[in-house]
């Protein structure tokens, strides 16, 4: 196998999708237990496992798209869509790296694995069918971002709030609401290279968005004080917390009016305020966890 070839299969792969596996860690994270060596090397390595299967969906995905990725401006310049390498090329690998992240996660527990296979089935369900189906579609997507969160969780045995579930829920809604938001602005009429978006107006996703943020906001702010509470903390740090949090989802929102968004890890790559507002975040939380 060339050398090319294998640029073109990592470039496949979706190396920058990864950044949604850094949900994994939230769990661990919140409860403060990341400076445990044995906590934090299962919370990586159930970390890897996402990166293997989600980007073996991906292979998946795009071998079920392949022709319509073909008629799409941006879609067609894809590894498989473009034809740097063979459908039977991608489906071996894509089929290698879901079993080799698998394996990885089971041996954490059947019910780490569990979850990371009810991901890899939730996806491989969306890449086959439900992402034609709207507002299926949406949900779809939210709950694999809420399995890493509850991967994190199981892998380092942190009990996770009702709070923290629903707070994780509605903004993974957000994310994808306003990734479809995007999309549908970018597309305009010429939107057959996603059936779903047949289906959606702006009016009705900017709906769905108004809810989701305060939905996520609300979840939030009750969660940061029911920690407070629990943790017994004396210093504010989770109340103000919540500052940089509705600071980014406002930030957020706006970059969605501007007409960005399609593509939430670039936007989140490339905003120096959001990840500003995301240093902070992390600052001021960590202060709550291990200081208050």
């Amino acid at each position: 196998m060339s050398g090319a070839i294998v640029r073109e299969l990592v470039r496949e792969a979706r190396p920058k999708q990864w950044a949604k596996n850094v949900l994994v860690l939230a769990a661990p994270g919140a409860a403060g237990v990341l400076d445990n060596g044995s906590s934090l090397l299962r919370t990586l390595a159930v970390f890897g496992a996402f990166c293997l299967v989600s980007s073996g969906t991906y292979f998946w995905n795009d071998i079920h798209d392949v022709e319509a990725d073909r008629q799409h401006p941006v879609k067609s310049q894809r590894p498989l869509a473009s034809g740097a390498f063979s459908v039977r090329t991608a489906s071996v690998v894509g089929t290698v790296l879901i079993a080799v992240g698998l394996a990885a996660a089971f041996v954490f527990g059947w019910r780490v694995g569990l979850v990371v296979a009810g991901y890899v089935a939730l996806t491989t369900t969306y890449s086959v069918a439900l992402k034609h189906v709207a507002v299926l579609d949406l949900i779809a997507v939210a709950g694999g971002f809420v399995m890493r969160a509850i991967a994190g969780a199981m892998v380092t045995g942190v009990p996770m709030s009702t709070w923290f579930v629903l707070c994780t829920s509605f903004g993974s809604l957000f994310i994808v609401t306003g990734k479809r938001f995007a999309e549908l602005r970018e597309m305009g009429d010429s939107n057959a290279t996603r059936a779903s978006l047949e289906d959606y107006t702006l009016n009705f996703l900017q709906t769905v968005l108004s809810v989701s943020i305060g939905a996520t906001l609300v979840t939030y702010c009750i969660w940061a004080f029911d920690v407070r509470e629990v943790s017994g903390s004396t210093w504010p740090f989770y109340e103000l917390s919540i500052v940089p949090m509705l600071t980014a989802l406002l930030r957020y929102t706006l970059v969605l009016e501007q007409g960005h968004g399609a593509a939430p890890e670039e936007i989140f790559a490339a905003d120096r305020w959001l990840q500003v507002m995301g240093i902070v975040w992390v600052v001021v939380f960590g202060l709550g966890v291990y200081v208050g």
